[in-house]
Order: structure tokens, then C-alpha cells, then sequence
């Protein structure tokens, strides 16, 4: 019985995961390209929750095809109203949203920050290798980004950029530090 229950037990878990996949692709087709983006931890917590979600409609027999599809259904549509409503309130966003935590800048590592963060000098160092920079002294800024990526901001050649001034980084007073 541990190895081998029976062929009816198989053949729903051969039917409802088809199903169950098919839907869930559907869904997140429909719930747009955020869903499948690189994700935020809030984006994170999301899909594993609906992992398991999925998984336990496959698996346990007493929950309904119907069941799990609602389910799955419901938290894409709780994850799609956080998300329209974190861009019209700056306090939702807060809430679901981690801010990006600048690691090194104009030379030096911040400690507090690295620490806080959890992040290893040698982690900043593979960050500005992936960028083909060698060293700390020909990068402006590393920053953790919202989504958990490491971001090397190199110097300019004919000088340093200041980060206040970099676009994608336009509202850096409000990073923390």
C-alpha cells in the first residue's frame, strides 16, 4: 500500500493535474506578463503559495477539481488587485515592497547595509564581474534591488557618474543606506 495505492488514484492525478495545468496557464496568461516577470518577494510568496495550492488539489482526494481552480483562481486575482493597487498607493506599495538597499557607494561598502541585508563582500564582488569590472574602485554604486538582484553601477570613463543623477536611480534620497 505504501508503493502502490491504485489505478484510480493515478489515473485522478493523471486527469486533475492536466486540467489543473492547463487552467493555471491559462489564468496566468490571463493575469498578464507581472505574474511571470522576475518577481518581488511578494511575487515570490504568491507563487508558492499557489505551488501548493496546485499540489494539494493533485494530490489529496478530497479536494475537488473545482476547488483547486477557485483557489488558484483567487489568489491571481488577489495578487493582480495588491499589484493595480500598489502603484495607486504609496503605502500599500510600502507594505508589499521591499525598497533597494544601495551595498557600496563612491567607494565604499556599507557595512550596515551589507549586513542588514545579509549580502557577502564576495556577492558584491561576482555583481560588478558579471558587469566585466574587476575592481570596487571602477564602480560607482552596488545596490540589492527589490527583486533580490545585485546591480553594479560602474563609473563613467571620463568621470564618476553620481547616482542621484543616474535615471534608473533617480529617487535614490529614499534609499535606505
Amino acid at each position: 500500500m505504501i508503493f502502490f495505492t491504485s489505478w484510480d488514484s493515478l489515473l485522478r492525478i493523471l486527469v486533475i493535474g492536466f486540467l489543473s495545468y492547463i487552467c493555471l496557464i491559462a489564468m496566468l496568461k490571463l493575469s498578464g506578463n507581472r505574474t511571470l516577470s522576475q518577481m518581488n518577494s511578494f511575487d515570490f510568496i504568491i507563487t508558492i503559495a499557489m505551488g501548493s495550492t496546485f499540489s494539494g488539489g493533485l494530490l489529496d482526494k478530497n479536494v475537488a477539481l473545482a476547488d483547486t481552480l477557485f483557489a488558484l483562481f483567487l489568489l491571481i486575482v488577489m495578487q493582480y488587485a495588491v499589484t493595480k493597487l500598489s502603484m495607486k498607493s504609496k503605502r500599500i506599495d510600502k507594505l508589499v515592497k521591499s525598497d533597494p538597499t544601495i551595498l557600496f557607494h563612491e567607494g565604499r561598502i556599507i557595512k550596515d547595509a551589507i549586513a542588514r541585508e545579509r549580502v557577502s563582500e564576495d556577492e558584491l564582488l561576482a555583481s560588478i564581474r558579471e558587469r566585466g569590472i574587476s575592481t570596487f574602485s571602477q564602480v560607482d554604486a552596488i545596490i540589492l534591488e527589490t527583486n533580490g538582484k545585485i546591480s553594479a553601477i560602474p563609473k563613467q570613463v571620463s568621470g564618476k557618474v553620481s547616482l542621484r543623477e543616474e535615471k534608473s536611480y533617480k529617487d535614490v534620497k529614499n534609499f535606505p543606506v
